[in-house]
């Protein structure tokens, strides 16, 4: 490994399937579903036809002080908690005004949100028009703004190598964690804490989704709603999350002992320029990210063991990726897809997609494809399906692609 690698040093996450990677992770192995019922009364006053969502398992307000919460919009966070969950697991203590385990001039974030702060949009606009401009929050602005959720990390981790915030739908995650690689590799930074959020689970969302028919409507089963490859799949499964990593550059972790998960070996980011909500129809772009991660990595495809599917249980989208998996990979890797159990999280997708990719590497399993009992004919891949699979990985692919053509793929190492 040279020393100007970018490693991977910690994980944090809060998903439905667990407050922490560790259940997180014990979920997808033991095949659990983090899709339930919304229970909210916006369901029935509305009258949605979609009445389940990957809602989080643990609830944020419950793990940070009362004050703090309040000025935070709960993409904000669940990012503050993925972040200190990762910071930990890297082996950082907590800053201080007095001593920081990390050259504040030297540490970098990148956080990426698809939508940014809409729960706390739709809410103060509520008070605006009930109650008048005086009840409105003067937080509202940091509440509601992308940025928000790597700008508060930065300050609580005292970043000053620079915050980012890439907003690429659902790439997001995925793409602030290539921007963090680049942060290191340009020279800004020695660390970077890189990752995604998504907390956008409300009336005008589930609604837009369902008018566009995109989503399930599987809501007398919703454990069996997302179901990627599936011939019944009817629709992705809204969902929420944060998922954080840090990122080392290796002579740097070597220096202090650090625990390495995987390395960073390579990434992929394109546009389609086709079209605002659908793949290119050759799937051009996937295809591209998946080529160029592989060859940055210095790798061939037969070097890629496995890829964690984007597959959001769409008709048309996995069987995009399918072709695009095939044409750029082969058909030798061994495919999951963890929107079966976690929902789609949107911005934090990449993210939390990315740390199970790690992880799959990291033990050598492979956790199972839910729901999937007939495998789409179209899709002519190895999905692992029933139970997790043991094997050997020394390199793997995590696919990210969002709304308005954005392609990112993050090829992870074991060395």
């Amino acid at each position: 490994m040279s020393n100007t690698d970018v490693v991977i040093t910690g994980l944090g996450a809060t998903t439905p399937l667990g407050g922490d990677v560790a259940a997180t992770w014990d979920g997808l192995r033991a095949g659990r579903s983090g899709v339930r019922s919304i229970e909210a009364d916006w369901v029935d006053r509305f009258d949605l036809p979609v009445r389940i969502g990957a809602t989080l398992a643990e609830e944020p307000t419950e793990k940070l002080p009362r004050v703090q919460a309040r000025r935070l919009d709960r993409c904000e966070q669940i990012a503050l908690i993925a972040a200190r969950q990762a910071w930990a697991d890297a082996g950082f203590a907590e800053p201080t005004d007095e001593h920081t385990d990390v050259d504040p001039d030297r540490l970098g974030v990148s956080i990426g949100t698809g939508i940014g702060g809409p729960l706390t949009l739709l809410a103060q606009d509520d008070i605006l028009e009930q109650q008048g401009i005086r009840k409105v929050s003067p937080l509202t602005v940091p509440m509601l703004m992308p940025n928000g959720p790597a700008a508060h990390v930065g300050i609580e981790l005292r970043a000053r190598a620079g915050v980012h915030s890439p907003a690429s739908a659902c790439a997001s995650g995925a793409e602030g964690i290539a921007t963090g690689y680049q942060l290191i590799q340009s020279g800004r930074a020695d660390v970077v804490i890189a990752g995604g959020t998504e907390a956008c689970i409300a009336p005008i969302t589930i609604a837009g989704f369902a008018q566009s028919r995109t989503v399930s409507t599987r809501n007398d089963d919703p454990a069996r709603a997302s179901r990627p490859f599936d011939t019944e799949r009817d629709g992705f499964v809204l969902g929420e999350g944060s998922g954080v990593v840090v990122l080392e550059r290796a002579d740097h972790a070597a220096a202090r002992g650090a625990r390495v998960y995987a390395r960073l070996a390579g990434f992929g980011l394109t546009s389609d320029a086709h079209h605002i909500t659908g793949n290119h129809p050759e799937g051009i772009g996937q295809i591209s990210a998946m080529n160029n991660a592989i060859r940055m990595a210095g790798l061939t495809p037969a070097d890629v063991g496995h890829v964690n599917a984007h597959a959001t249980s769409t008709v048309v989208g996995d069987i995009g990726e399918a072709a695009a998996i095939r044409n750029s990979v082969g058909q030798h890797p061994v495919v999951t897809a963890p929107k079966s159990a976690l929902g789609h999280l949107v911005g934090g997708a990449g993210a939390v997609e990315g740390i199970v990719t790690i992880l799959s590497l990291y033990h050598g399993i492979v956790p199972a494809t839910l729901n999937l009992e007939n495998l789409d004919p179209k899709v002519e891949l190895d999905v692992v399906a029933g139970e997790p699979r043991k094997m050997e990985l020394t390199a793997a692919i995590s696919n990210s692609f969002g709304f308005g053509g954005h392609n990112t793929a993050l090829l992870f190492t074991t060395s």
